[in-house]
């Protein structure tokens, strides 16, 4: 199945030990950061997009698989892409969170796995194949150093549009 990288958005944000509730759902914060994404994501849909990529972290990333799975019933020709930067990417994590990557990754239309096992640079390399595979980068960024910088300034240097959503304080 190709998809088309004019219609694509792909998605980075942080994890949450960059966020301040970190891992607190029920946060207001984070609640407006998911209504964020959400109205994102439909208005990105409008504007014809149809192919939305996550990187499959948890935080941010899982925020925004979730929201393009809650909302692809009612948006037809909406679709997922898994970017796995490696089959290990949840070792390590508690059950619970394997057991929501696991259901995230399940629904996804499409999972593309960037290497089979752990590399120093597998995470690199996973968020280059998403910025490279889309025109739109939306990103959760706070401007702190780490992946999510990397891959704005990687989209930057590629000439792929960005929108930033502010982490909600």
């Amino acid at each position: 199945m190709e998809f088309d990288t004019a219609r694509t958005c792909a998605f980075t944000g942080h994890r949450p030990e960059k966020l301040p509730w970190r891992y607190d759902e029920r946060d207001s914060r984070c609640l407006r950061l998911k209504s964020s994404l959400e109205d994102t994501v439909l208005s990105l849909y409008d504007s014809g997009y149809r192919h939305f990529i996550s990187g499959m972290a948890k935080g941010c990333d899982t925020y925004f698989a979730e929201t393009v799975l809650r909302l692809r019933d009612e948006c037809q020709g909406m679709t997922l892409e898994a970017a796995v930067p490696c089959e290990t990417q949840p070792s390590g994590w508690s059950f619970e969170e394997r057991k929501r990557y696991f259901y995230i990754l399940h629904q996804c239309d499409r999972q593309t796995i960037v290497s089979r096992e752990y590399t120093p640079e597998c995470m690199l390399r996973r968020n280059m194949y998403m910025v490279d595979s889309a025109s739109l980068l939306l990103a959760v960024y706070d401007g702190t150093r780490g992946g999510t910088m990397q891959t704005v300034n990687y989209a930057r240097s590629s000439g792929v549009h960005i929108i930033e959503l502010p982490i909600p304080v």
